[in-house]
């Protein structure tokens, strides 16, 4: 099966969810692809959770309880949200693996770290054996690749972080990995009789 997991390094949430993700990577093949969270909101026509003042509050309290209840470290930068795109140009540059995953994500979300630049990534960077990190994160070829990150996720009718898509089928939000999981070991649910009729629920009234 094809199994890919689309986040950003934005979302505490996607923190959450990584442990999981990687004990799934130690017994299935898992595609890691960093995409922009801020282009997925504008293709959709979404605001993010941290641009809605009470969401953003809400958001923030539930995802520190949600570390305290799993034992999970968890330090918020000291600015959220913040500019991604050096922390996922380096993510692409060292291989989209789960050693520079991990390693950014500890940056960020396990110690607390700023991460809105390449100069404050430059710590990750070395232990990522990254000399120049700069010139990584500046390379045609790394852009071109978050784009068509970007682009698969777009093809995929991705609409959040983090996502699993599993053969196509999307399974959105950590919250949802325990059915994601369900579903790699019983496909065949997705054709039962109740989840095919609530997928083609007629829409009853539209606010558009």
């Amino acid at each position: 099966m094809s199994i890919i997991w689309y986040f950003d390094f934005i979302s505490p949430f996607a923190w959450l969810q990584w442990p999981r993700i990687k004990e799934l990577a130690q017994t299935h093949p898992v595609t890691l692809r960093p995409i922009l969270f801020a282009g997925v909101l504008d293709r959709v026509g979404q605001k993010g959770p941290a641009e809605i003042p009470a969401k953003r509050e809400f958001s923030y309290r539930y995802v520190l309880w949600r570390a305290q209840q799993t034992g999970q470290t968890l330090r918020f930068p000291p600015k959220h949200p913040f500019n991604p795109l050096a922390a996922l140009r380096l993510c692409i540059a060292a291989g989209s693996d789960v050693r520079a995953t991990d390693a950014i994500f500890e940056w960020i979300w396990g110690q607390g770290q700023v991460s809105d630049t390449i100069e404050a990534l430059a710590p990750v960077a070395k232990q990522l054996g990254i000399a120049d990190p700069a010139a990584a994160v500046a390379d045609p070829a790394v852009k071109a690749q978050l784009k068509a990150n970007f682009d698969a996720a777009m093809a995929e009718n991705l609409f959040g972080v983090p996502t699993l898509s599993i053969d196509g089928r999307l399974f959105w939000g950590g919250d949802a990995h325990d059915f994601a999981m369900d579903y790699l070991r019983n496909p065949a649910m997705w054709d039962e009789a109740e989840m095919h009729r609530v997928a083609t629920l007629p829409v009853g009234v539209s606010r558009l």
